[in-house]
């Protein structure tokens, strides 16, 4: 058996993988291409903001990562994801930053698709996916209007919005809903 080499390594990697600079996709494995559904060319130089389900969803969450790998020089999230069909899906994404001073400069992606627990049941907007997706990790509206910068009543309200369209009464329900139990 030959001897595995880092591009071997990195492109077998059982998650999707992407190396960045500046927000651009600099190169991806066969699993991240799987993930989005999209070949080589369609992802190689393009802006992470094809994977994103809107503009406003890539600059929000662009923002607060960047805040938060100033800090630690690592970010980890589930949120919802965008394929090349449109098709929206969960998925956990954590990255590395390798200069925390510049967060976007170069980094290193690992995407994980959700969607066989975790189904995108009903049509959400851009905040209620990022409070769905806070809500997923066990944050309090507290911590949610923190990491958000949204007082925590606004953050009750998009959950209340969010127990209505998935047709729920209480938040543990929502949950479950959420998880797609």
């Amino acid at each position: 058996m030959p001897a595995l080499d880092y591009q071997t390594a990195f492109q077998l990697a059982p998650v999707g993988l992407v190396i960045s600079r500046d927000r651009i996709i600099e190169d991806c494995n066969d699993r991240a291409m799987s993930i989005f559904g999209m070949r080589r060319e369609q992802m190689i130089g393009q802006s992470f903001a094809i994977i994103y389900p809107s503009p406003d969803e890539f600059e929000r969450i662009g923002r607060r990562i960047a805040t938060v790998m100033q800090a630690s020089d690592v970010y980890s999230d589930d949120r919802i994801m965008k394929r090349a069909d449109g098709e929206l899906f969960w998925c956990h994404v954590t990255g590395r930053a390798l200069d925390r001073l510049h967060p976007h400069a170069n980094g290193v992606w690992t995407f994980e698709d959700l969607s066989s627990t975790r189904r995108v049941a009903v049509q959400l907007t851009p905040r209620e996916r990022e409070i769905a997706a806070q809500l997923l990790s066990g944050q309090t509206s507290k911590q949610i209007g923190r990491i958000l910068s949204i007082s925590p009543r606004t953050v009750d309200v998009y959950r209340a919005r969010l127990m209505k369209k998935y047709e729920t009464s209480n938040a543990t329900e929502l949950l479950q809903r959420l998880i797609g139990s």
